[in-house]
């Protein structure tokens, strides 16, 4: 049975953004103040280390119940035992991966434009991360934001959960999330916030507010 995951704070993770604090105590601060997933993303790890890290935040995420995900790697992913993997465009194709990881895995996948967006719903995932919402030094290669305006219409047009990502703060979340997103997905927000897990509690209230709860 797939599990059943929220999707309002989503947790991407980047040491290089910690400011020299251990991941494992940023990834817990931020589920303790409310991140409902937590994908953890290295690109540049060798395999074992990367392994040997995703078991640890594993064993966070179990701990607090909340959902892991492991960026492109589906070894990784299966290799710990993950709730599942978030590829991009460039990543192993969705099929693939499905059948490597089974009916039961999360899958999400980037969608960087409209059309990416209406090829998505050829296929069964389980959310599309719409990127960026704004322009972000984490994803340099991308020198387009697509704006609330691209969120509104990806949303419209998607049959997925969406989840916002790109320079997503407090003071936006809202915005993202009245123009059609689930959820928001942020990066510096929490891992260089000084006190992430406030950062991660104030994310979720500007969420939920949003959303009318």
């Amino acid at each position: 049975m797939k599990k059943d995951f929220k999707f309002e704070v989503y947790l991407v993770t980047d040491r290089d953004l910690a400011k020299g604090r251990s991941l494992d105590w940023v990834v817990e601060e931020a589920l303790k103040g409310g991140a409902d997933i937590v994908q953890l993303r290295e690109k540049d790890m060798e395999t074992a280390g990367f392994m040997e890290e995703a078991r640890r935040i594993k064993a966070i995420t179990d701990r607090y119940g909340k959902t892991l995900l492991i960026n492109d790697r589906i070894d990784v992913a299966l290799a710990v035992g993950a709730d599942g993997v978030h590829i991009g465009q460039s990543d192993m194709p969705y099929h693939d991966a499905r059948r490597l990881l089974g009916p039961n895995a999360i899958i999400g996948l980037s969608v960087e434009s409209y059309a990416q967006a209406r090829e998505a719903n050829d296929l069964e995932v389980d959310y599309i991360a719409i990127s960026p919402v704004y322009r972000t030094p984490t994803k340099e290669e991308l020198t387009e934001e697509l704006g609330l305006e691209g969120v509104r219409k990806i949303t419209g047009i998607s049959r997925h959960k969406a989840v916002g990502i790109g320079s997503i703060k407090a003071y936006n979340a809202g915005d993202v999330i009245n123009a059609g997103a689930d959820g928001v997905a942020v990066v510096s927000g929490i891992c260089s916030a000084e006190d992430p897990q406030a950062a991660a509690r104030e994310l979720k209230q500007k969420v939920e507010e949003a959303k009318g709860k």
